[in-house]
């Protein structure tokens, strides 16, 4: 796991590669290294932060030169022991042990044919120095980041977008389509860029850019065409033993030459994850969290602990448990800046905190277990849109009666929050709307008319616009299973452009390497094999998932009420970050700007503050909105952490 950054034919290049270089230097404190060559009219410049856990030597350094080919790469290849295998046999010779000259090996052979065959996460840049060309690469499921810049016939690229502020200098303009985006999902979908001229290199996909100025895309994966097999390999009654491919893709995720560790909540995911690893690596370690019991109390959270230590002494894991108690007026503004783009889940303050106290005890890989909600139909979301079907055969009547009930009931009091009034709540706001309106109001932060009222007048066809992206994307597929179709929405959406993005930035502002077991192509294809009626079952989620696990995991870990990953917002807005909220309402750089209206985030705090509806979600990600455009409107390039 490392950094990458580089420039081709672009002004200045070497330059402005080692700036790149340097803001990614939390990415890889282990070493750095700069490749130079003529290209065109101009120059190559590839530059590499690395993070060494794969053949610790010299000889896993990068960029890696050999016989023409030069690469800097960011991830982990977990069959590269079967594709050295296979290239060994066809004449090729290695130096080390490291994935890098693995991948350098099975491109030279086979070019992007080499891609398909990549089982793991990366996101590269390979120049080849007969033909002049530079190929950028990412990962088939979005789990590593490649963000590019081109202007004339120059590109600059890095694995964050930070790095390509800074190298631009701080000039780089405030895309503000992006942003409504962020604030409809509090997370920027992967199809958009915070920045004007930046962009996300898609899933699955590779550009190439030629001596003579021509730029080519190529997609080498497509998620969709994956859920279609899935969905016809179904029909034909074959059913994927996913314990079996669960237990083959967790087993590759331990390949490492440091230690590895798991994050550990005491849910499924996790506790399945962490009690395959143990098999493998007796005593391996595991680190969780907990909160502050007062406000634990006050955002009514599960005790997930509990179970955590359940799973610890079962399975003989080294378990550290941390509390979450940061200082958050600090913290928040910290975040903002590694997260590289206007993210509002504050479990990216978890992911960041887990990972810096695993670092601090030599740890430099983890497990997580993210993506299996996604793929299997775990969220809570999933089951409320499932069951608003069912609610809207209910008598209008009695619909109704619900509805203004539920509507009087307050979310919290000055002493205690009522998750279960809050849900319900939400339920309500989408149980009676069309299928992908629903399953968009499900998890998005505003309805179209309320985000019409938060935002300037001016962007009501941006808004138009972000909306009809969803649409688009969720109904551009073939499948006749609704449970698979949400699924599929998230694989597409949510997955990459929140949880990966968060888990990406989070563990490496800390150093750290976080590896997904579920976010692998085998268990994807996996996944979508399975129908959404064995996902969902009664009102059991994730069922199919769960009876997987049943041979290794104690029925009460397995069948446990489902937990969240997340922080007591709630407490932290009542308290700690009451002023900063007064003073963005009042004198923020979004409202003064114009970009969002006073009078709608004044009336969203008010209601809030009478615990009549809660809207903590909504104004963290607001107070994470202001800080990042404070910063990237500032002309600093954002090349300094708050």
């Amino acid at each position: 796991m490392c950094g990458i950054a580089g420039t081709y034919r672009w002004p200045d290049g070497k330059a402005v590669t080692d700036r790149l270089t340097d803001v990614l230097a939390h990415r890889g404190p282990d070493g750095a290294g700069r490749y130079s060559h003529p290209a065109g009219d101009g120059e190559v410049q590839l530059g590499h932060r690395r993070l060494a856990v794969i053949d610790l030597t010299e000889t896993g350094a990068q960029p890696m030169v050999s016989d023409g080919l030069a690469l800097t790469y960011n991830g982990e290849l977990y069959n590269a022991p079967e594709l050295r295998a296979e290239l060994t046999a066809a004449g090729a010779r290695f130096r080390g042990t490291s994935d890098t000259e693995v991948l350098l090996a099975a491109w030279r052979r086979w070019g992007t044919g080499c891609l398909p065959r990549l089982r793991g996460m990366f996101a590269f840049a390979i120049f080849d120095e007969r033909t002049g060309d530079l190929v950028l690469v990412r990962d088939q499921l979005g789990v590593k980041p490649l963000f590019l810049l081109r202007r004339g016939g120059g590109l600059m690229f890095a694995s964050e977008l930070k790095a390509l502020s800074a190298g631009a200098g701080g000039t780089l303009e405030v895309d503000h389509a992006a942003l409504v985006a962020s604030l409809l999902y509090y997370w920027v979908p992967d199809s958009r860029c915070a920045f004007r001229e930046a962009e996300k290199l898609p899933p699955g996909s590779w550009l190439r850019c030629r001596a003579d100025g021509r730029v080519e895309r190529g997609r080498f994966w497509d998620l969709r065409e994956v859920a279609s097999e899935g969905q016809e390999r179904a029909r034909g009654g074959e059913q994927p033993d996913l314990a079996a491919v669960i237990e083959d893709s967790n087993r590759r995720h331990l390949l490492s030459d440091v230690p590895v560790a798991t994050f550990l909540s005491g849910g499924l995911d996790s506790s399945y994850l962490t009690a395959l690893a143990a098999r493998q690596q007796p005593g391996i370690s595991a680190y969780t969290i907990g909160f502050r019991a007062a406000d634990a109390r006050f955002e009514a959270m599960p005790d997930d602990l509990r179970y955590a230590r359940q799973v610890a002494e079962r399975y003989g894991v080294d378990l550290h448990e941390i509390e979450i108690a940061p200082n958050v007026l600090d913290l928040l503004p910290r975040m903002t800046y590694h997260l590289d783009e206007p993210i509002g889940d504050p479990a990216a303050i978890n992911t960041y905190l887990i990972c810096s106290a695993a670092r601090e005890a030599g740890v430099k890989v983890m497990l997580s277990g993210m993506g299996a909600d996604e793929l299997f139909a775990g969220y809570r979301k999933h089951l409320a849109n499932v069951l608003a079907l069912r609610y809207q055969r209910v008598p209008r009547p009695l619909r109704r009666g619900v509805s203004a009930v539920v509507d009087r009931l307050p979310v919290a009091t000055s002493r205690r929050g009522f998750r279960s009034v809050r849900f319900a709540k939400r339920f309500l706001s989408f149980a009676e709307l069309p299928e992908e309106t629903a399953f968009r109001r499900s998890y998005t932060m505003y309805d179209q008319d309320e985000l019409l009222a938060l935002v300037s007048p001016d962007l009501a066809g941006t808004v138009d616009d972000v909306l009809g992206e969803h649409a688009e994307v969720y109904r551009d597929n073939d499948l006749d299973d609704f449970v698979n179709r949400m699924c599929l929405g998230d694989a597409r959406m949510f997955l990459p452009g929140l949880n990966l993005a968060y888990t990406d930035r989070s563990s490496m502002a800390a150093s750290t390497e976080v590896r997904v077991p579920y976010v692998d192509v085998e268990v994807v294809r996996a996944a979508f094999a399975v129908p959404g009626d064995r996902k969902i079952v009664g009102r059991q989620g994730k069922a199919a998932l769960k009876q997987a696990a049943s041979a290794t995991l104690p029925r009460e870990i397995v069948y446990r009420p489902k937990g969240l990953f997340s922080a007591p917002l709630r407490a932290w807005m009542s308290r700690d970050l009451a002023p900063l909220v007064r003073e963005v309402v009042h004198d923020g750089l979004l409202v003064n700007s114009g970009f969002l209206r006073r009078d709608a985030l004044a009336r969203m705090v008010a209601e809030d503050a009478t615990g009549r509806r809660d809207f903590s979600k909504h104004l963290w990600h607001v107070l994470s909105l202001e800080h990042w455009y404070r910063a990237a409107t500032s002309g600093s390039g954002q090349n300094h952490a708050a």
